[in-house]
């Protein structure tokens, strides 16, 4: 396993979130792979760290003032083995060939516990959508479209939104496709909901992160109805996981964007955290405005000179990270930890280092890795899927009620497949075993593709 990540270090020696992605993996399966020689007979892991296809383009668009404008457009098809590829577009600076191998390679685990048939892929460009208007942000989709197109498909690659890209890009994009391929399919998931969206899929992820850490809290007794929540992120799925904690009676005080954080110590009621989706959904403002009209709270900015996130140095019962990777370190689980946390629930994907998982396992936490925790939004873009090869569209009950039954049961094969290979309570064991060998036995069947 050694000579693995070695191997995937030095093909690719700056792609450091792809190695960490690859390690947490190896570590969680060597005793699979103890117990399944045929597995390493096979080079079934030098196989799955490889993707299936790497798709780099040019993105050429015009500016409002006439300049025109180039960025990369990314798409990596990972892993095929259980169906079509599936993850988001992320439109972000940040976005590199290496950012998003790794979101593929958890995107992979991840849609396998889904019990959805619905393989491992993503992509994204390093287009920064901040500050455009809408007439660019339509310039630059069709243009980045103009490229995708020829890739994706309902069968082949079922592109979805994820950082940077919402409703109003997943139409544009949606758009174009139906354009150059004449034909309205369902290829893209996020959709609006008169022209093919599914209910409850903006709120799915945070819902689902939510669902999770119930299941998880329902282990020890425990209820989230009471709690004290910190949740970082300000975006959809930081907005989402707010709204379903006040369904079931905790409590929120945090929340963030790049620039700082908000602590309101009294909560984030439901009148907040509308105020919250219209300055960031509808005005794209930030997090500091918040503090203009709710003069009790505390805003701080982001200080480069910090080794930890503030953030998460307030008492609270529960932790929903939900911004971006690793955003906790050593450092801030620690102070989860000593400030009365039970209980985390990753909404961002890897927003956790090696050494905070360490920390929140060696304490005993109820720890919920994102590809099982946040699996609810890929789980109801699959579900968006069904409907749209049924010509159906599902009641917002029937969907909810689909979207619980499938955390529910992610949080149970989690906890079956720990138990089965020697870590009764370790999610994150679980989740990367159970997703590796449903989808390492279906490229077993399928011979030396």
């Amino acid at each position: 396993m050694d000579d693995i990540l070695e191997l995937v270090k030095n093909k690719d020696p700056q792609e450091r979130e792809f190695h960490q992605a690859v390690m947490e993996v190896l570590i969680s399966v060597k005793p699979v792979l103890d117990q399944n020689p045929v597995y390493r007979q096979a080079k079934i892991l030098e196989r799955l760290v490889e993707p299936e296809r790497v798709i780099l383009f040019r993105v050429p668009w015009m500016d409002d003032q006439g300049e025109p404008q180039v960025n990369r457009g990314f798409r990596i098809e990972m892993n095929s083995a259980i169906g079509p590829y599936k993850g988001g577009l992320r439109f972000h600076p940040s976005v590199t060939l290496g950012i998003l191998k790794f979101l593929a390679f958890e995107q992979v685990f991840k849609n396998a516990l889904t019990t959805l048939p619905m393989g491992g892929g993503k992509g994204g460009s390093d287009f920064d959508p901040k500050g455009k208007s809408d007439n660019e942000m339509m310039r630059f989709c069709h243009s980045f479209m103009c490229e995708l197109y020829r890739h994706i498909g309902p069968n082949t690659d079922v592109p979805a939104g994820d950082i940077g890209v919402g409703a109003r890009e997943i139409g544009f994009l949606f758009g174009m496709y139906k354009k150059l391929s004449n034909e309205f399919s369902g290829v893209l998931t996020g959709k609006g909901l008169n022209w093919g969206g599914s209910l409850i899929r903006p709120e799915a992820t945070g819902y689902g992160s939510v669902y999770f850490s119930a299941e998880m809290l329902t282990t020890r007794n425990k209820t989230l109805k009471g709690t004290t929540c910190l949740v970082s992120g300000s975006g959809n799925v930081a907005q989402f996981t707010v709204e379903k904690l006040l369904d079931l009676g905790a409590k929120v005080v945090t929340l963030s964007d790049s620039s700082g954080y908000i602590f309101d110590e009294s909560g984030i009621d439901r009148e907040k955290l509308e105020y919250i989706k219209m300055l960031k959904n509808v005005r794209r403002g930030r997090i500091k405005e918040y503090i203009e009209k709710y003069t009790e709270a505390v805003y701080s900015p982001v200080d480069p000179a910090h080794d930890y996130n503030p953030l998460w140095d307030h008492k609270a019962d529960c932790a929903f990270p939900s911004a971006t990777q690793n955003e906790i370190n050593g450092k801030d689980a620690q102070n989860l930890v000593d400030n009365g946390i039970i209980v985390v629930s990753e909404g961002a994907n890897m927003p956790t280092t090696p050494e905070g998982i360490d920390i929140f396992i060696n304490h005993g936490l109820l720890y919920g890795p994102g590809k099982a925790a946040n699996a609810g939004g890929v789980s109801v873009s699959g579900l968006e899927m069904t409907q749209n090869s049924q010509r159906l569209n599902w009641t917002r009950e029937e969907v909810d009620n689909r979207l619980k039954m499938i955390m529910k049961s992610i949080h149970q094969t989690c906890l079956e497949a720990a138990a089965q290979y020697g870590t009764p309570g370790n999610y994150m064991n679980g989740a990367n075993i159970a997703g590796f060998v449903k989808v390492v036995d279906a490229m077993m069947d399928q011979g030396l593709v």
